[in-house]
This record gives structure tokens, sequence and C-alpha cells, in this order.
């Protein structure tokens, strides 16, 4: 039982690469800019998290769950594998919801077109006076 929360988080950082791929939300936009800016989040959230464990504030829980494997004092490996989720998450997030905004504002533009909307009429009228 001791792998059963890393084996959860792989599986979902293998779901993030699949939805990543298919859409090309970050990795597959690119590469070099999304390395960066994957590496520079996870490292500060382990700096966070370090901070954090001498302030007295985090503490690593004991559960059967977690391999028991610690980085450093009081940081388990599941944390690295939990941060690099959150920030390849949040990443694939952003650029879905770019992408989304994209199409709805495109359709919006074509369906305005298509409606003649007098808005529209009187605006390219005003150009051509």
């Amino acid at each position: 039982m001791g792998f059963v929360y890393l084996a959860a988080l792989l599986v979902s950082l293998f779901g993030m690469v699949v939805l990543d791929r298919r859409f090309r939300l970050f990795f597959w936009r690119d590469v070099p800019r999304a390395a960066v800016t994957l590496l520079v989040g996870v490292v500060f959230f382990l700096i966070w998290d370090v901070v954090g464990i001498d302030l007295g504030i985090f503490f690593r829980g004991e559960t059967s769950f977690m391999t028991g494997v610690l980085v450093a004092t009081e940081l388990p490996l599941e944390e690295v594998f939990f941060l690099t989720l959150l920030c390849y998450l949040t990443m694939n997030l952003l650029a879905g919801a770019r992408m989304v905004a994209a199409v709805v504002l495109d359709r919006r533009g074509s369906s305005t077109a298509v409606a003649g909307d007098p808005a529209a009429a009187r605006s390219t009228d005003g150009a051509s006076s």
C-alpha cells in the first residue's frame, strides 16, 4: 500500500501529458519554454515547502499510502510529484482556457458578421463616408 499515492500522482501526471499532447497545450506547444516554466514553478513551491518546514508550519503526516521516502527532512518524495502535477495542471488549464476563449470570441465575431448586426453595419457605413 506504500505506493498508492505515488501511483495516483503518476497516473494523474500521465493524464496531463495525454491532454497536453492531444490539444497542444503546454509542452507540445513550446518545449523549452514549458520546461523552464514548470521547473521554476516546482522549485518555487519546493522552496516554499522547505521554508514552511523550517518554520514549523508544514510537517509530514503519517499514512500507509505513501512510500516513506524523504527528499529532505519532513519532505516526502510524493510532494515533488504533487507539485509537478499542480504546476502542470495549472499551465494546461491556463492554455486550455485561452484556447476556449479564442474559439468563443471567434464564433461571436463570425456570428455577428453573418447575422448582419446593425452596429457592425453602421461602423462600416461610417468608414466609407
